[in-house]
């Protein structure tokens, strides 16, 4: 089981930005799908973003895109959630999640096997 430490959450004003990261504990990513998701109070989480460890193909949710982008730093064995024009409709607690690479779709949590502690990104108005 891999162990995934995000960081890069906070406070910010609608218009603003946020990075969040996620460290990975396995000695590669390239055998990964790694990704993001969040949850807002009351709400079902939901897919962000995900990309595969052996390809620069990004996947986002439609609520995300043109505004998020994610990505991935093989050497540091990490991806990030760059967060642009953030809106408060953006607020939830955020998760990065990773899984071996397989046939199952990867806008679906099944597709992950191993998730963050998640962390906090709130948006005012």
């Amino acid at each position: 089981q891999a162990q995934l430490v995000e960081s890069g959450g906070g406070l910010v004003q609608a218009g603003d930005s946020l990075r969040l990261s996620c460290a990975h504990s396995a000695y590669t990513l390239r055998f990964y799908t790694v990704g993001w998701f969040r949850q807002a109070p009351g709400k079902e989480r939901e897919f962000v973003a995900s990309m595969w460890g052996n390809s620069d193909t990004t996947v986002y949710a439609e609520s995300v895109k043109g505004r998020f982008t994610i990505s991935r730093d093989g050497a540091k064995n990490a991806w990030y959630l760059q967060m642009d024009s953030l809106q408060p409709e953006d607020t939830a607690v955020y998760f990065c999640a990773s899984g071996l690479i397989s046939t199952t779709p990867i806008r679906t949590s099944r597709a992950y096997s191993n998730w963050g502690q998640g962390i906090q990104v709130t948006v005012s108005s």
